[in-house]
């Protein structure tokens, strides 16, 4: 059976990665409880627009996909090796729950889809 995908992928982060993730999520809670509402309901709406790890991954491997295919048919058919790597990543992505490009994407902070302070999303 395949897991979920709402702790996959702080499930397979580096514990120190999502420490800091947390505190930073923790922090900005906080600042936002010591304002006034309105400033809570800006940060919602704000989160609401923000890119989560499935989108930024799905994103990225698709304008990947879309140059290797270009650079295939345009310069020299080794590009059409790029594609398939990178739906290899996320084939991997969707079984194991992890692929290569994960670890780089939290360390820029991407958040998982999940908005909870529990795992350090929000």
């Amino acid at each position: 059976m395949i897991a979920s995908t709402v702790a996959r992928v702080p499930d397979n982060t580096a514990d120190d990665v999502n420490q800091r993730i947390r505190l930073m999520t923790e922090q900005r809670v906080a600042s936002c409880a010591s304002r006034e509402r309105d400033a809570i309901d800006r940060r919602l709406a704000e989160l609401d627009q923000e890119w989560d790890m499935e989108r930024t991954l799905d994103a990225n491997t698709s304008i990947i996909s879309l140059d290797g295919l270009t650079l295939g048919a345009s310069v020299d058919r080794k590009w059409f090796l790029l594609p398939a790597a990178v739906s290899g990543f996320l084939l991997q992505h969707a079984v194991q729950e992890w692929c290569p490009p994960l670890p780089i994407l939290r360390r820029l902070g991407i958040r998982t889809p999940r908005k909870s302070i529990m795992n350090g999303t929000l």
